[in-house]
């Protein structure tokens, strides 16, 4: 078993380079957010940055399967999100609400995202997100900014960018 891969030792520099690229887009996106009060949105534009840096052939960093996924994502949360607000006075148990509609936002994102085929994984990490954080569409401008930042980080970079897969 090794623990490093074998095409480190002949592209030390490119996974150096693509690690510190995704740093820097993730400190811009996060300079934005409430790190606090925002984690699964964050931690969904932070798998989006491992997948755009990684694999930025792959057809998740595509994009139609970026700004799609992300859209449907952003829908899906926020018609949940909705929902889980009309049945607020009607539950006693307010988690059970959250993880009901939360599991809702996942579901409904994962369907759509297939059947528009726009595929991105870490988008229904935000359709979860914005039922179960509080946010504003503000958040939504952010959230669009910082899949932006990241696509044009890549389509910018695309010449030095290789799959480190």
């Amino acid at each position: 078993m090794k623990l490093l891969d074998r095409k480190l030792k002949h592209n030390l520099w490119r996974y150096l380079f693509q690690s510190f690229l995704a740093t820097l887009a993730i400190l811009s996106i996060l300079l934005f957010l409430d790190i606090l009060k925002q984690t699964a949105i964050i931690a969904s534009l932070c798998a989006t940055a491992f997948i755009v840096f990684t694999a930025p052939k792959s057809y998740s960093s595509e994009v139609r399967s970026l700004i799609g996924g992300y859209l449907v994502g952003i829908s899906s949360g926020i018609l949940c999100h909705y929902l889980a607000l009309l049945y607020y006075n009607h539950f006693a148990d307010l988690k059970i609400l959250y993880i009901a509609f939360g599991s809702l936002a996942v579901g409904l994102s994962i369907f759509l995202m297939v059947i528009t085929d726009t595929e991105h994984p870490p988008a229904s990490g935000i359709a979860l997100g914005l039922v179960i954080n509080k946010w504003s569409y503000l958040t939504i401008i952010f959230v669009i900014s910082g899949v932006l930042i990241l696509y044009f980080a890549k389509k910018l970079l695309r010449s030095f960018l290789v799959d480190l897969r």
